[in-house]
């Protein structure tokens, strides 16, 4: 039977070199982690200048009922798909780009509540979702809980969600409108963990790879969506329409 404390085994090292890894992996993980919210802070907030300067500017009033609207709100459907699905053989370089690119024509696009919704409102909710997000993002992120089982079941509901707005553009009833606003908050939220946990997870997959880069785009990608869809939910729901 072997005995735990020979200081044969002791003196051997293998306790401390094991130690030693696992340092280094959390000194990875946090590394990795790190990069993708510094990436999809700075979508965020790319996102907005673009938001703003598009309506101070006059130009988010000017494209209103224009073509060019449904150019400026399909676009960013178009970078999502493209970065979804091509990003095996997109180089680390031009996904970054891509990221970027989306991120500022999302501006565009959201540029459009200025018009709807008081600049305070907007402000408010916007700093309430960060405080949601941070929270959540933690949750998920140190949480010994495996959430990967409410994957299928928050993704159905997103789909479920997109079903209900399409029919909602037609009967035009606020019923349903703040009944999507208030599910697609929960959904979001729980998304949120969800992908957090996921992408933390991929760490361990990706790991001394070429795909490290791309994994942390695609990881910045995933928040960002989550925090976008969040507030622009929640202020559906508790914003003070102009």
């Amino acid at each position: 039977m072997a005995n735990w404390n020979d200081p044969n085994m002791a003196a051997s090292g293998f306790g401390a070199g094991a130690n030693a890894m696992d340092q280094a992996v959390d000194a990875g993980l946090r590394s990795y982690m790190l990069s993708v919210y510094n990436y999809m802070g700075s979508g965020v907030l790319l996102t907005g200048i673009v938001a703003m300067l598009a309506f101070n500017s006059g130009f988010t009033a000017s494209m209103i009922g224009s073509p060019l609207m449904w150019v400026v709100m399909l676009a960013p459907l178009a970078f999502v798909l493209v970065l979804s699905f091509g990003i095996n053989k997109l180089s680390t370089g031009a996904a970054q780009a891509l990221f970027w690119v989306y991120a500022a024509v999302m501006g565009l696009s959201m540029s459009t509540i200025f018009l709807a919704f008081t600049a305070t409102s907007i402000a408010t909710t916007f700093f309430a979702t960060a405080a949601a997000f941070l929270g959540l993002s933690l949750y998920g992120y140190t949480t010994k809980k495996d959430l990967s089982g409410f994957g299928t079941f928050l993704i159905m509901g997103v789909v479920g969600i997109l079903v209900a707005m399409l029919i909602n553009m037609f009967v035009q009833s606020s019923a349903l409108s703040l009944a999507i606003s208030v599910i697609g908050v929960l959904l979001f939220a729980g998304l949120t963990a969800y992908d957090t946990q996921k992408i933390k997870s991929m760490y361990f997959y990706v790991r001394g790879t070429d795909f490290v880069g791309k994994s942390v785009v695609m990881g910045a990608l995933t928040l960002y969506l989550d925090f976008v869809n969040m507030f622009t939910f929640l202020l559906n729901l508790l914003g003070s329409r102009e």
